[in-house]
């Protein structure tokens, strides 16, 4: 059996799942990407994250959601906005079979380099 490949980029872990799910990882990433061209990505926690002066966000593909994970204090920002979706301390879930929330999450990305900037 050959040994399971290290999840090194964030391009490793988005190859790993199955067409549609790699759609809405690469959709994620870029909307990202679009949002805080200035953040660095990398793995961390054996998720993908930004990172700008600090942890911008994470994600990770389930089994019937993308989970995001954007801190506390982003959720609670948010709270509003999250009520159609499953949340928990640090979570959203973003249904697989629905289309990603984009101004939802650059919103969030835009408060979480906000506050890491204000806590430089």
């Amino acid at each position: 059996m050959p040994a399971k490949k290290k999840i090194i980029t964030i391009d490793d872990y988005i190859t790993q799942f199955p067409p549609h799910i790699k759609t809405l990882l690469q959709q994620l990433r870029q909307i990202i990407k679009d949002t805080a061209p200035q953040a660095t990505e990398g793995i961390s926690y054996h998720m993908p994250v930004f990172k700008q002066n600090g942890v911008l966000v994470w994600f990770a593909a389930a089994k019937d959601h993308i989970g995001l994970y954007p801190k506390a204090a982003a959720i609670t920002a948010f709270k509003n906005r999250l009520i159609k979706y499953k949340t928990s301390t640090g979570t959203i879930q973003l249904p697989l079979d629905k289309p990603l929330p984009t101004t939802l999450i650059k919103d969030i990305v835009h408060y979480n380099i906000r506050e890491n900037n204000a806590k430089r």
